[in-house]
């Protein structure tokens, strides 16, 4: 029996920074190539860096939020090449602007299918949320780690909310745990 930790995978972290001063974003727009801004469409411009992959989006404020990363590497690499990026352009950019990693989103398969109804009754109505006519998924929220899990009837988890790519390991063994006691996992992990 694999051992369900193994499977975890980030999909995507996001992680916000800022330059501390305003931009001109119609400027920048003109001046960044490969730069997406349409102010009607959403408010911030979009710059995506390929390797790593991530979208940068970046606020008149000077806020940017990266999204799409794999990894936390990847978002300060990703984040890297756009500050140097608007140096390039003669906006001052701090030598370590704070990054902060925001919400990472992993998935992990517990390698069973899953009785979504037992397990809604068996946690609890005060941490799920359950409605197979809406999603197809239980909403399982946990305190530590804080984060949310959904249970899928394949056994396959999406958890977000981590802040680091342990609390996924921690989430999975909270689950695990709890569906042991409960006599609703088959797996003996």
């Amino acid at each position: 029996m694999t051992d369900p930790k193994d499977t975890i995978n980030i999909e995507n972290v996001v992680a916000s920074t800022g330059i501390g001063q305003e931009l001109d974003l119609q400027s920048v727009a003109m001046d960044l190539e490969g730069a997406d801004y349409d102010p009607e469409q959403f408010p911030g411009l979009v710059y995506r860096t390929q390797e790593p992959k991530s979208a940068a989006l970046i606020f008149r404020s000077g806020k940017i939020v990266c999204t799409g990363a794999k990894s936390t590497d990847d978002v300060h690499e990703s984040l890297e090449i756009v500050f140097d990026k608007l140096r390039e352009l003669q906006i001052p950019v701090d030598d370590d602007p704070e990054i902060t990693v925001q919400n990472i989103v992993t998935s992990a398969d517990l390698g069973e299918n899953l009785n979504l109804n037992a397990i809604a009754i068996g946690l609890g109505l005060e941490n799920i949320e359950y409605e197979p006519e809406q999603f197809p998924g239980l909403v399982y929220r946990l305190d530590e780690p804080s984060v949310v899990a959904l249970l899928f009837g394949s056994g396959k988890l999406v958890i977000t909310g981590g802040k680091q790519p342990k609390d996924a390991e921690a989430a999975v063994d909270v689950i695990i745990s709890r569906l042991s006691e409960l006599g609703l996992l088959n797996g003996s992990f």
